[in-house]
């Protein structure tokens, strides 16, 4: 009788016990949850500070690359222009600026009124697209198409431009350029894809070609079967190359996926490349990396989208600034200015929201 009853002690003790672990996860992970709400919150109320009469929303230059940039964050985060909200205010006057007639030229390039290049012909064609149908009026709606029908046109020709092999497929910093390199190309491609699933007019040829350039951008050579000889690799700025970094990786991973490529040998090697080498404030490019790194783990799901989670929760929590807002750690973003480096943040942060259909697997 005595051991039954010091049996059956035990097993409450232990029920207890659990039940207390399991609170107190609980309890842990929505305060997690709150800390990250808390955060985007905050940097989105900066962002609507740094808005202009004009709607432009920039705080160092760039004007159309930033603006777009900024309403694409306050989209990831459930924002749309209709909302009668400061929010949705601020995503209407963006707008309104990006369609004025003098912000994209007569090829559809949105990269010479602003000195932004095709880096920021990319991110205004991304925004577009990612925006069409949420034009708060018709005529609004029939100016997000026409613009961004344009601005594709321009991306589909920029890469049909006479280059060397190792460059074909790719983009660079002008519509005209001979040569490629992954940083530009991969905004071309998400704006691309994004345009495709929109119903806008994408030639299959373009997607296939930006693959093949890819897979040159991945630093293991690559057989005929499509397997590198180095599974577990990265990506590099140009292809060819066998220097991987943080932020190439992370933006070759996510290129690759937002391609329909999910899971080949190059997608799972650059996965596990990255597993072992995360992000760190000091990197070179890190908010930039960030962003894709966020974005293109939780394509992978499972584990390794819930470790990125983490480690993105972990780095961007502690360096937001009072102001709400984030600067990067390295000269090139800090130059870039405080609505860049929020923007990235938040888009950052935003995995967990699933509002940005280019980010959907």
């Amino acid at each position: 009788m005595v051991r039954c009853v010091a049996l059956f002690l035990s097993a409450y003790c232990l029920l207890f016990l659990f039940l207390k672990t399991s609170d107190a996860q609980s309890v842990s992970s929505r305060t997690t949850r709150d800390e990250v709400d808390n955060a985007v919150e905050q940097g989105v109320s900066f962002l609507l500070t740094q808005q202009k009469k004009s709607g432009v929303i920039v705080d160092r230059g760039h004007d159309n690359a930033m603006t777009a940039i900024a309403i694409m964050a306050l989209a990831s985060v459930g924002h749309q222009p209709v909302d009668p909200t400061p929010e949705g205010e601020a995503m209407r006057g963006g707008l309104r600026f990006i369609l004025n007639s003098d912000r994209q030229d007569k090829s559809g390039y949105f990269g010479a009124s602003d000195g932004s290049r095709m880096y920021g012909h990319g991110i205004v064609t991304l925004m577009l697209t990612e925006m069409l149908g949420m034009g708060v009026d018709e005529s609004m709606e029939t100016l997000i198409h026409d613009r961004c029908q344009h601005a594709v046109d321009l991306i589909v020709r920029s890469q049909r431009v006479k280059k060397p092999p190792y460059a074909k497929g790719g983009w660079r910093y002008t519509p005209d350029a001979a040569d490629s390199d992954l940083s530009i190309s991969v905004w071309q491609v998400m704006a691309l894809r994004s345009a495709k699933n929109d119903g806008l007019e994408v030639p299959s040829s373009t997607i296939d070609d930006a693959i093949e350039y890819l897979v040159r951008s991945f630093t293991s050579p690559v057989g005929v079967n499509r397997k590198p000889r180095v599974r577990k690799n990265g990506f590099s700025y140009e292809a060819n190359n066998d220097n991987p970094t943080f932020a190439m990786t992370a933006a070759g991973l996510l290129a690759m996926q937002v391609c329909g490529v999910y899971d080949s040998e190059i997608v799972v090697g650059a996965t596990e490349w990255l597993l072992d080498h995360p992000p760190k404030w000091e990197d070179r490019f890190v908010l930039y990396g960030i962003y894709y790194y966020s974005q293109g783990m939780h394509q992978r799901g499972g584990k390794e989208a819930e470790h990125a989670e983490n480690v993105v929760k972990k780095i961007l929590l502690e360096k937001q600034q009072s102001d709400g807002s984030w600067i990067s750690s390295g000269g090139e973003e800090q130059n870039a200015g405080k609505v860049y480096c929020t923007s990235l943040a938040i888009l950052s942060l935003s995995v967990k929201y699933h509002y940005l259909p280019i980010y959907q697997r």
